[in-house]
C-alpha cells in the first residue's frame, strides 16, 4: 500500500501520491485545493489510473506522520514548523 506492490500500480502507491501532493504545495494551501489540484494533475496524467479521496487523505497522513507537511489554522505547509 505504502511501496507498489504486486497489486498496487506504482503509480497508486502512497509515497507517490505523497509526492504528488508535495508536488502541488509550492506554497501554503488548503487540503481542498490541494485534492482539485492533485486530482487534476491525475486526469491529464496519460495511463495513471485517479485516485480516491480516500487515497488522497491516506497519502497526505503518511505525509503527515513522516513530517513532510504540517498543517496549521487550516493550511497545509512543506515540512514541519
Amino acid at each position: 500500500m505504502i511501496l507498489p506492490t504486486k497489486h498496487i500500480r506504482p503509480d497508486r502507491a502512497l509515497l507517490t501520491v505523497g509526492g504528488d501532493i508535495l508536488a502541488c504545495l509550492e506554497e501554503p494551501t488548503t487540503v481542498s485545493r490541494a485534492w482539485d489540484e492533485v486530482r487534476k494533475r491525475h486526469d491529464e496524467a496519460v495511463g495513471v489510473a485517479p485516485i480516491s479521496y480516500d487515497w488522497f487523505i491516506l497519502a497526505l497522513d503518511l505525509l503527515y506522520i513522516t513530517k513532510a507537511v504540517s498543517f496549521e489554522s487550516g493550511v497545509l505547509h512543506k515540512g514541519s514548523p
